[in-house]
């Protein structure tokens, strides 16, 4: 896809998104165009096998918010303890198809739903997204380990009523 027809077909969803998270107009429209500035400089970093282009920019834009919001907003300290170490393998992530991903992503909140983009979709480790986020160390481990048990439910739940494919 030529990065004019990107443009075109995502420009109105990008800044609808972006727009929704921020409150200046203006802001908004700074990202929107960093967003596909990065489109632009970074097409050739797009591997089809991790996702389709909606999934790329999504990553893209979701990270572009993040990114301001770590430059205009202090965030909240959470203590270290308060820290789950039950994992989900990262096989269930890997067997789901895009579009049951999709659909467990969005029953996560929008941090958990940041931290599992970066962690499984950017390859960034828990300690890059603390720095990427500006989340602490503790809060990002937190909202990790929610993510997994919350998409693990989700995937359990479907698996048991047969509408999931790759568990039958």
């Amino acid at each position: 896809m030529e990065i004019e027809e990107i443009y075109r077909n995502y420009h109105d969803k990008v800044y609808s998104y972006i727009r929704s998270r921020v409150n200046s107009a203006e802001d908004a429209e700074d990202i929107c165009s960093n967003v596909f500035l990065k489109i632009q400089t970074r097409s050739e970093e797009y591997e089809k096998d991790k996702g389709a282009v909606s999934t790329w920019i999504y990553a893209i834009t979701k990270n572009a918010v993040i990114d301001y919001y770590r430059v205009h907003r202090i965030s909240e300290e959470l203590p270290e303890e308060i820290v789950s170490d039950d994992e989900l393998d990262r096989d269930l992530l890997q067997k789901e198809t895009l579009q049951e991903l999709s659909e467990a992503l969005g029953h996560l909140s929008e941090e958990e739903r940041d931290v599992i983009i970066l962690h499984y979709y950017d390859n960034l480790s828990l300690r890059d997204i603390e720095k990427k986020t500006g989340m602490s160390y503790g809060q990002v481990k937190l909202r990790h380990n929610s993510a997994l048990k919350e998409m693990k439910k989700f995937f359990l739940k479907k698996s048991a009523s047969g509408r999931f494919s790759s568990y039958q």
